[in-house]
């Protein structure tokens, strides 16, 4: 998995970014991008194309989250709660009754 996105510096090399350090983004009509720290960068990519980077990002990450924290295969799914079991937490929201839920989380509050 990519740990940053990819973008290209207007008139310059391909660099990455952690999208999450953007503070915003603005269309100037380049596209700027400023980070927290106040660092700015002028990107090629328009702004309609950098949220879409940044939106497949965080959804490789959740992606990757899931398949690291649940497995309905696990050999005692079907005895009661383990311990590793005890340990994810489902999202209420993202699960109707009788579906797999979409989105396990660690449960970190117990």
């Amino acid at each position: 998995m990519d740990p940053m996105i990819l973008l290209r510096r207007l008139g310059g090399p391909v660099f990455t970014l952690n999208p999450d350090l953007i503070e915003r983004a603005e269309a100037t009509p380049d596209t700027v991008v400023t980070l927290i720290g106040g660092n700015k960068y002028v990107i090629c990519e328009s702004l309609d194309e950098l949220v879409e980077l940044i939106r497949e990002y965080r959804a490789r990450i959740i992606a990757s989250a899931e398949a690291m924290t649940y497995d309905a295969s696990y050999p005692d799914a079907h005895q009661g709660p383990s311990a590793s079991q005890a340990r994810i937490r489902v999202l209420s929201a993202a699960v109707s009754p009788g579906q797999t839920p979409v989105v396990p989380i660690r449960k970190t509050d117990a």
